[in-house]
């Protein structure tokens, strides 16, 4: 599936004043996706599909479902920064068997629980945006983990209990 391009989002949706899009770019499967999330406090079934399908493991194929408020932290991230780039996503959705083999593979650096198996978590970089920045614009909103891993170029953000690492 490599270079495929998914749905864009629904220009009606994407013109009204409070309709909230997200841009991302897969780096393991090289898709691509634009989508409306939500339009006031409203979430959009459809863009939700959407995402849960492009977040999916990358190993296994299998769809999570993720938590909608992964997408208004990552929304009010990337308006914190500033900036239209899309996230580049390394890590979405991850099922109970792929975490297993990552956690026995990695040294560790998986946790047994981990919240990407609850689709509570993604790791991610926006290109052009220090990592550094990117972990204090997520650590300002006071939801959830941040992570900040420098030498894998990647912050982890998720909707479970606010702490930092």
């Amino acid at each position: 599936m490599a270079g495929v391009v998914l749905p864009l989002a629904k220009p009606a949706l994407a013109s009204l004043p409070n309709a909230r899009s997200l841009d991302f770019d897969h780096t393991h499967t090289g898709e691509r996706v634009s989508v409306v999330f939500a339009v006031g406090s409203h979430y959009v079934p459809d863009g939700l599909s959407t995402l849960n399908r492009f977040l999916r493991d990358h190993y296994s194929g299998e769809i999570g479902q993720i938590d909608p408020l992964l997408f208004d932290l990552l929304y009010k991230t990337r308006q914190e920064l500033g900036c239209d780039q899309p996230f580049h996503v390394i890590s979405g959705y991850r099922c109970p068997n792929t975490n297993s083999r990552l956690r026995n593979s990695r040294g560790g650096g998986v946790a047994r629980n981990s919240l990407h198996m609850h689709g509570k978590a993604i790791d991610i970089r926006i290109p052009g945006v220090p990592l550094s920045d990117l972990r204090d614009a997520a650590m300002s909103q006071s939801i959830g983990g941040v992570g900040f891993y420098p030498r894998d170029k990647f912050v982890h953000l998720d909707t479970g209990k606010v702490r930092y690492w």
